[in-house]
């Protein structure tokens, strides 16, 4: 709202009576002060938080470590599973039985232990910042690594356990790589 014009008495010719009546009557009429307008509070939008930068090598050497031999106890047919706190049995079920769609996948067959662990970190920290919530990620049976066992199936298994945007990884279904493949399920 603007400023009102008030033309002067007299000023314009045209002027009626009854305008003329009720300028003099309100001539000593204070305006009343109008309270300040509350605007109702914006509704707060709910924002994710922005990924952190990409790790350093030694955040990197330190978060997901390179492995010097396979487990004692891990074979080229274990399946491996992992479920953080917090994450329901249900979840977990439907996950190991592939009931949720798989929106990427990475293969790390026939790379180096520092080859894999820098793409999977890469590619876990793209996912994450295009919203993907499961992928399939396949490390092979470790069936050419002959004595020292599946090295790789290893470290992947150790290094999506210490991921803190891991919620959750099981072996996939025979179809999808069985045990030689995982399906991860990553923070929302």
């Amino acid at each position: 709202m603007g400023k009102k014009r008030t033309p002067q008495l007299g000023a314009s010719q045209g002027d009626s009576a009854d305008t003329d009546v009720f300028r003099a009557a309100m001539r000593d009429v204070t305006p009343l002060a109008h309270p300040p307008r509350h605007e109702p509070p914006r509704p707060k939008l709910r924002t994710r938080k922005r990924s952190q930068p990409a790790a350093s090598v030694d955040d990197i050497d330190q978060a997901m470590p390179l492995i010097s031999a396979a487990a004692e106890d891990e074979s080229g047919a274990a399946t491996l599973a992992f479920q953080r706190g917090g994450v329901r049995d249900q979840v977990m079920r439907r996950l190991r039985r592939g009931l949720y769609p798989t929106e990427a996948e990475l293969d790390l067959h026939g790379l180096s232990q520092t080859e894999a662990r820098d793409r999977l970190a890469d590619f876990i920290a793209r996912i994450r910042d295009i919203g993907r919530r499961c992928v399939r990620v396949v490390h092979g049976k470790g069936y050419r690594s002959g004595a020292r066992g599946p090295i790789l199936k290893s470290a992947v298994n150790l290094w999506l356990r210490r991921h803190m945007d891991v919620m959750a990884f099981t072996s996939a279904k025979a179809i999808d790589g069985g045990t030689g493949a995982v399906y991860v399920l990553l923070r929302a």
